[in-house]
């Protein structure tokens, strides 16, 4: 239905109900009521059909014409999740969030997750509505309160949030920008200890747009995102707080899909959070809330709370949530460009890329072949000083230590460490003693060879290498099996998949910018090969073929404009169309491109994150992407997966293996985040 031009921005799931009465409305609530047992079915249609203003219309006659309060009366009359759902729906939102951070500080013990959701999410309108509204609905001070039940640094933020004084949007000073970028870093990472006086003041009370300019310019500056120096600089409840207040300044809506996500995920539902969520952000921003919902997580807020909850409860949320976006990768027109966002802004040409694993300084191969030897001679193997030798030194220096262990023993390194170590920990440190092409060669060679293919392995390293790697892998191939790569792949793999392959193994990716031009027009291609073109043109097989030339072939700055043009041009985001119209290998490979050209260093944390879950490790996914990751880009991929699984790659990993094998990989980790 179209929407006129006032209304084109409202991105709420509840409207105004079209001719509303609501002493008509207030006769049916008290209908439903009376008697033995109550109508919930007429209740929750009628309550999450109404907007909040309308509600509380129907609040006033209700009054009027039975003398009672609605509220108390929906109260007595419902129990459980459902009767803390509707009698939500039902009092004015700044009266709603004020209820609910009573709660989080009355009794023993704070809720936190509360605090902050609530105070880091809010504009200065809404938090002056709330501060009203508790004072009026307690008769208490809320800045006295919180000042009662908090302390420390997470406190005074609480406080600086509360005064609702944040900077508008269009207070943005380029100079004030570097200076506050400056400020930062001189406050957390150039500075011993941590002057959080400077965080707070700075994010508080800056506009969303200045703060937006100062983490894109703080990402240049220090090469690492302001949520890692928040996390090494800061604790507690207190860096939970700023990590909030970051979310927040970057996506709102963003902010409360990964909310709601954590809220139903695992074991047992947080239905004080979900209700809260579900509640506040219905007349404000939810169908931004779902579409990122279903960007992030690959299933639908409606699908997810399907399965999460159940009876009258599941009802009314559905409502309130207003649509299920199952049909994977079509987007609202507004959110579209959001969601395009989301990923361009950590875009890897953005961020510098830095492994984990350097050059040992003051470095001696004499003095490693020495002690390396020492720790395989004899009876047992130290094999902790192997580990701390080997994963410690860049690649570089490993074959100096091949070499000089050779000159001085007159015996091979490698195969004396094959003699000395065994299983994981013996995969994960002679790969390491390869040099990194032929490590590639060596997975690509075991992904073949056998009864079946590894297609994964196949397509992880051949869709996310560069040029240069690609070429040296063909090199390395061809010398350790005396047959070329290509020839390889021809005789395992078949059709459109080996076509594919072959084309990404070829190395002659562009290496220049964007051509706009050329872009629309390989959009284009996108669009009608996926089958949601307007007008399609040109046979099927020559549109595969020109979009596997697109895939394989154009630059990775190119790539990415060509999927803003798609998203222009369509409102889908062709990972998603891909995903729902494609199947098999094809489809893998061609969304492994994808994902490699938006984040690579996110495919990789993703890659981490599957080889870890569930019952089981796929040791030797960890293992390849640990190893080939390690000097390239493996601190950016572990800032990727504590931002998109809230959890460490350290604690992952700590949690998944054991033993010697565990202790070499949280040395290639390189610390805890």
């Amino acid at each position: 239905m179209a929407r006129t031009a006032q209304n084109a921005k409202y991105r709420g799931s509840i409207h105004d109900f079209p001719d509303f009465d609501s002493n008509q409305d207030a006769e049916a609530l008290y209908t439903a009521m009376k008697g033995f047992g109550s109508d919930k079915e007429s209740i929750l249609e009628l309550i999450t059909s109404r907007s909040n203003r309308q509600r509380q219309e129907i609040c006033q006659s209700y009054k009027s014409l039975y003398g009672k309060d609605l509220i108390a009366d929906l109260k007595y009359e419902l129990t459980g999740k459902f009767e803390r759902l509707i009698v939500n729906l039902m009092r004015p939102l700044a009266y709603c969030d004020a209820k609910e951070i009573k709660d989080a500080i009355s009794g023993v013990g704070t809720d936190e997750k509360c605090l902050v959701e609530i105070l880091a999410s809010r504009t200065n309108e809404q938090i002056h509505q709330l501060v009203a509204a508790y004072k009026d609905a307690y008769e208490r001070d809320l800045e006295s309160d919180i000042i009662g039940d908090t302390s420390g640094h997470f406190q005074k933020m609480l406080i600086v949030l509360l005064q609702g004084t944040r900077e508008s949007d269009d207070v943005v000073s380029e100079d004030l920008v570097q200076q506050d970028v400056q400020d930062l870093y001189e406050a957390g990472e150039l500075k011993w200890g941590t002057d959080e006086a400077q965080f707070i003041y700075i994010l508080g009370n800056r506009s969303k747009q200045h703060l937006r300019l100062v983490f894109d310019e703080y990402l240049k500056t220090t090469g690492k995102p302001i949520e890692a120096s928040i996390r090494g600089e800061l604790s507690g409840d207190f860096e939970k707080l700023m990590l909030a207040v970051v979310k927040c300044i970057r996506s709102t809506p963003e902010y409360f899909a990964e909310r709601l996500f954590k809220a139903m995920k695992g074991l047992g539902t947080r239905d004080n959070t979900l209700i809260r969520i579900m509640v506040s952000r219905s007349e404000l921003d939810m169908l931004d809330i779902r579409e990122i919902f279903r960007t992030k997580y690959e299933k639908s807020l409606y699908s997810m709370i399907k399965n999460d909850t159940s009876g009258e409860y599941k009802k009314a949320l559905l409502k309130l949530c207003g649509g299920d976006d199952d049909a994977a990768g079509q987007f609202f027109p507004e959110a579209a460009q959001v969601a395009y966002q989301m990923w361009e802004l950590s875009a890897v040409a953005r961020v510098e890329l830095k492994g984990t694993v350097r050059a040992a300084d003051d470095f001696n191969p004499d003095a490693d072949a020495k002690a390396l030897r020492k720790a395989m001679k004899g009876i047992g193997t130290d094999e902790a000083t192997i580990i701390d030798i080997i994963t410690h030194r860049s690649n570089a220096q490993r074959q100096q230590i091949r070499q000089t262990f050779k000159s001085h023993f007159g015996r091979d390194l490698m195969a004396d460490l094959k003699s000395e170590i065994s299983g994981d920990l013996a995969r994960l440190i002679l790969g390491l003693m390869m040099p990194p092409a032929h490590y590639d060669a060596k997975q690509l060679k075991k992904a073949m060879e056998g009864a079946g293919t590894d297609e994964k392995a196949l397509i992880e390293i051949l869709a996310t290498r560069t040029n240069a790697e690609i070429q040296a892998i063909n090199k390395a191939y061809k010398e350790d099996y005396h047959k070329s790569l290509e020839d390889a792949l021809s005789s395992d793999t078949s059709g459109h998949f080996r076509r594919i392959l072959i084309s990404l193994a070829t190395g002659n990716r562009e290496e220049g910018g964007e051509d706009r031009d050329q872009a629309r027009e390989d959009a284009q291609v996108a669009a009608e090969i996926l089958e949601i073109a307007d007008t399609p043109s040109g046979d099927k097989t020559s549109l595969e073929t020109r979009f596997m030339t697109v895939l394989c072939t154009r630059s990775y700055p190119h790539l990415r404009r060509v999927f803003q043009e798609f998203i222009k041009m369509t409102n889908y985001d062709i990972e998603h169309v891909i995903k729902k119209e494609m199947s098999g290998d094809v489809k893998d490979a061609f969304v492994a491109i994808v994902q490699s050209v938006k984040n690579k260093p996110l495919f990789f944390a993703d890659k981490l994150y599957k080889s870890m879950k569930g019952a089981g490790t796929d040791e030797k996914t960890l293992t390849r992407v640990m190893i080939s990751r390690s000097e390239i880009d493996l601190l950016n991929v572990r800032w990727e997966f504590i931002e998109k699984y809230d959890k460490s790659l350290h604690e992952a990993i700590e949690g998944d293996t054991s033993g010697d094998f565990l202790k070499a990989l949280l040395a290639l980790c390189g610390g805890e985040d």
